[in-house]
């Protein structure tokens, strides 16, 4: 397999905003062809039938890994990449992860219930991704490509005790903090966020 990707795929939060990762994008110089998710139903997105559930959603990226590729994700989009690089460990090259659960339990780390009122702010929103549970901590030691994990410390939802819970299960980790850097970092911290990424697919 190629050391490099030769895709990247740009997974949003659970807002599904296919714009999210535009300004960090934009400023990483990688030859790789890039590509923006949107969740069938969240945002701009129109509705899947065939849609109901998280792995409904991690078939979706699945389809698109059809070469050596890289995931950056979001918050909820962390938890579908993490599953991703599970089922293809061998096609995917690199993970960059911000503010997620990454599908561990965040119970013991003071995170902040977002989901009541998120859910009554998009209440057109399906439902079942805010159930998920789904602890994947004790597969995380699969996952030998390199990982990028960016966290913020000022990010009531997902706190930085979760990244560092992350950095200690994941074999090839980096933790990078931002001083100050909220739940959206990966937006409004463009700049800095696109360097890292593309220190990040250098790695081997």
């Amino acid at each position: 397999m190629s050391l490099l990707p030769e895709k990247l795929l740009f997974l949003p939060g659970a807002s599904g905003n296919t714009r999210f990762w535009l300004p960090a994008a934009e400023r990483i110089a990688h030859p790789a062809q890039a590509l923006h998710f949107g969740w069938p139903g969240f945002g701009d997105t129109p509705a899947n039938p065939k849609v109901n559930g998280l792995e409904d959603l991690v078939d979706l990226v699945l389809g698109e890994i059809d070469r050596p590729a890289a995931l950056v994700a979001q918050s909820m989009g962390g938890i579908v990449a993490v599953r991703a690089a599970l089922e293809r460990p061998d096609l995917i090259t690199h993970l960059i992860l911000t503010v997620t659960s990454g599908g561990v339990d965040m119970s013991a780390f003071g995170a902040e219930d977002w989901r009541a009122d998120f859910a009554a702010t998009y209440p057109g929103l399906p439902r079942w991704f805010l159930d998920e549970q789904r602890d994947l901590s004790a597969r995380m030691a699969e996952l030998r490509m390199p990982v990028l994990l960016l966290w913020g410390d000022a990010d009531p939802i997902s706190p930085v005790g979760v990244g560092q819970r992350l950095a200690q299960l994941l074999p090839n980790a980096d933790l990078q903090v931002f001083a100050g850097g909220g739940h959206d970092l990966g937006h409004t911290h463009a700049v800095e966020v696109a360097a890292l990424i593309e220190s990040h697919l250098r790695r081997v």
